[in-house]
């Protein structure tokens, strides 16, 4: 069946912004396992559905991803701000993971252990610890050993301080600032290891997003997150993720409790070549957080399957230019439009292309015009970005003008209409 794919305008803009009706796509998209999809011409904004009625899940917040494409495969309350707990040591971690990336920190670098951090994460504490011993010097390389491994909160603070001088520093500079780097607008930090503060706060969602750019960007420290044990100052821990030992294809992530969120877990399995990411967060009972994201993992693995709905650099249609020499610019996505379906077929799929526009001229061949967005239900399935397949150049002072004019028009027109 081949169904059009229909450019839609973006619900969201500002006062001054020049954004209209949106161009019909010129796109056929080719669904070949009897799925349908529809053209989106409605408004499905505030759409909001909590749970999928192939899964019936106890977890008070959680969500359900395939890493390759980030499609959701289920969601609940997955926008809900919680404590996070230990699970927040994932923003610390990347955080390190991205300056040694960039020449910053090396793993041979070594961090004194303060009293702070030996003290308020150590021994001393009654927390998870790694027991590194007050003023030793750990490197990097055995630091993150011990933060992930171990949940070591002392590892987490001398990362903090090594790297910012103080935690307050490194929650508010470094862990919030590169959330937002990578899109996660809810997140706030208010220590490095999650433990119990009102100004630590994540959604699902993000800790989702966060585990699936772990896992892609960084391979290399991803295996940490899978190794069962780690011995520092001879003491022997386990890795505190059940899944590792209960279920085929484990390798990571993170679990965490606080009295304030309750117990959760990051977790990410492969099966037959296919990754999936799972987070639940809130639940009353240490058995139950296994037991949830097992059976999480498990339906996904069972009932879904990945289809292609765009190739890779096909053309998935136009977008408005306003003032150019032409009147619009086609758009490519440079990764293929992935989607996971049931396996069963007959899944309802919405797609769109949501752009601010029109496009001002002049316009450049790989510039980010939008996103396609896919929804299964009321929910997001997954979300790739849209690109200018051209080069448009500015158009006449007549098309200027014209264009402006057709504009003021419009936005006339809209306000008028919003007035109502």
């Amino acid at each position: 069946m081949a169904f059009g794919l229909i450019l839609l305008r973006h619900p969201r803009f500002t006062a001054g912004a020049l954004v209209r009706g949106l161009v019909a796509a010129a796109l056929a998209v080719s669904l070949g396992w009897g799925g349908v999809l529809y053209a989106a011409n409605q408004s499905v904004q505030g759409a909001k559905k909590t749970e999928d009625a192939g899964f019936d899940g106890d977890a008070p917040t959680a969500i359900l991803i395939e890493a390759s494409s980030g499609s959701v495969l289920f969601e609940k309350n997955a926008d809900e701000l919680r404590a996070p707990s230990s699970m927040m040591k994932l923003m610390t971690a990347e955080v390190v993971f991205n300056a040694i990336k960039k020449g910053d920190v090396k793993l041979t670098d070594e961090y004194r252990i303060s009293e702070n951090a030996w003290r308020k994460g150590g021994a001393p504490s009654g927390t998870s610890t790694m027991f590194a011993a007050i003023n030793s010097k750990v490197s990097v390389d055995d630091l993150l050993h011990g933060a992930i491994i171990q949940s070591g909160n002392d590892a987490c603070i001398a990362l903090a301080e090594g790297i910012a001088g103080n935690e307050k520093i490194f929650a508010s500079d470094f862990m919030t600032k590169r959330a937002r780097e990578l899109g996660m607008t809810k997140s706030t930090f208010a220590n490095s290891n999650g433990l119990p503060d009102p100004g630590n706060k994540m959604t699902v969602r993000e800790l989702g997003m966060l585990a699936r750019h772990i896992i892609l960007d960084f391979p290399e420290f991803y295996k940490l997150f899978g190794e069962k044990e780690f011995t520092w100052n001879k003491i022997r821990q386990p890795n505190r993720n059940p899944l590792l030992n209960s279920m085929e294809g484990a390798d990571g992530l993170k679990t965490g409790y606080t009295k304030e969120g309750g117990y959760g877990m990051v977790g990410s399995a492969v099966q037959n070549g296919t990754r999936l990411i799972v987070v639940v967060n809130g639940l009353e009972d240490v058995e139950d957080r296994a037991t949830e994201a097992k059976k999480m993992l498990e339906w996904g693995f069972r009932n879904f399957e990945t289809r292609t709905l765009i190739a890779a650099n096909q053309p998935v249609g136009y977008a408005k230019v306003f003032g150019g020499d032409s009147r619009s610019v086609k758009l490519v996505g440079k990764e293929p439009v992935k989607v996971m379906v049931h396996k069963s077929g007959g899944d309802k799929l919405i797609a769109r292309i949501v752009y601010s526009g029109p496009v001002r001229a002049p316009v450049q061949e790989g510039q980010q015009v939008g996103v396609v967005k896919v929804w299964r239900g009321g929910n997001i399935a997954v979300e790739t970005p849209v690109y200018a397949a051209e080069s448009i150049g500015t158009g006449s002072t007549m098309r200027r003008a014209i264009d402006g004019a057709s504009e003021l028009v419009i936005g006339m027109f809209r306000a008028g209409a919003e007035k109502l």
